[in-house]
């Protein structure tokens, strides 16, 4: 089993580095965090391929994939989903939101004000979410990949030390090129 283990990532690090040059390490603790239930946290300014690289994975390893680009405005329903009136019936049916993926990039996720995190939070943790009265599993796998931006540019918060503690500790990596 291990030596199966080992040839699937090799696999996929082979399948991504057809897209993505020089990443194996994060290519290597993305693939820990899927196998070991763990997520992810990249540290790095934009403009460096991060979200290239995650898309990519998700297509090696055939995930669904959703990408929420964070900012101030987001309301928690944005990324969990929301229950919406149907007219027709005049009952109320849920939409669910990009949460509900097996792969969620979470972009610029240091953007987002404290509820929005707190709503992700929920999600990495429990591994299920809250819309109205009910509560909803999400797929399994279910792995958060998060870029944050360097915490001295505009318009950042500091992530909540729960939410950081959610994060697989081997799969975190501070930066890549």
């Amino acid at each position: 089993m291990k030596e199966d283990n080992g040839n699937f990532v090799q696999a996929v690090r082979e399948r991504v580095a057809e897209v993505v040059v020089g990443q194996d390490v994060v290519v290597e603790r993305m693939m820990i965090a899927l196998l070991t239930g763990g997520h992810l946290l990249l540290l790095g300014v934009p403009g460096i391929a991060k979200t290239l690289l995650v898309n990519a994975v998700a297509r090696a390893v055939d995930l669904k994939f959703s990408r929420v680009q964070f900012t101030i405005d987001m309301l928690p329903s944005d990324i969990l989903g929301s229950e919406i009136l149907d007219q027709s019936t005049g009952k109320f049916r849920t939409h669910e939101g990009p949460v509900f993926t097996n792969l969620l990039l979470a972009d610029e996720i240091n953007r987002a004000a404290p509820k929005v995190q707190s709503a992700l939070l929920e999600a990495m943790q429990e591994r299920k979410v809250t819309i109205g009265n009910a509560s909803y599993a999400l797929p399994v796998p279910f792995l958060v990949v998060a870029t944050q931006n360097p915490i001295e540019q505009a318009g950042t918060f500091e992530l909540p030390e729960a939410q950081l503690d959610r994060r697989s500790s081997t799969a975190s990596c501070s930066a890549i090129a």
